[in-house]
């Protein structure tokens, strides 16, 4: 089975506090990125490296996002990011 067959709410992780539109937009943004993309993240890279490999930050080292009211930068990004996966490979490994 894979991520995309179960039906889980990655916009919302168990133990998130209030989250804003810019929280909610990026983890729908993490949640909709492939499997195969997010296995070959390394929480050693730089974060120019990351930024290369995600391919969707702005020249000024914004990630680009629809629906948000500030800014996320690659910081915010790592932080959300290597929650998300923490959650979403045990959930997969379930």
């Amino acid at each position: 089975m894979t991520i995309e067959d179960l039906k889980i709410d990655f916009e919302h992780l168990p133990g998130d506090g209030p989250l804003d539109e810019t929280d909610v937009s990026l983890r729908a943004y993490l949640a909709n990125l492939s499997e195969s993309h997010l296995r070959e993240y390394n929480a050693a890279w730089s974060d120019d490296r990351v930024i290369e490999w995600d391919g969707n930050f702005r020249n000024d080292g914004v990630l680009m996002l629809v629906c948000c009211e500030r800014d996320v930068d690659v910081r915010e990004f790592r932080t959300v990011l290597e929650r998300h996966l923490a959650y979403r490979l045990t959930v997969e490994d379930e």
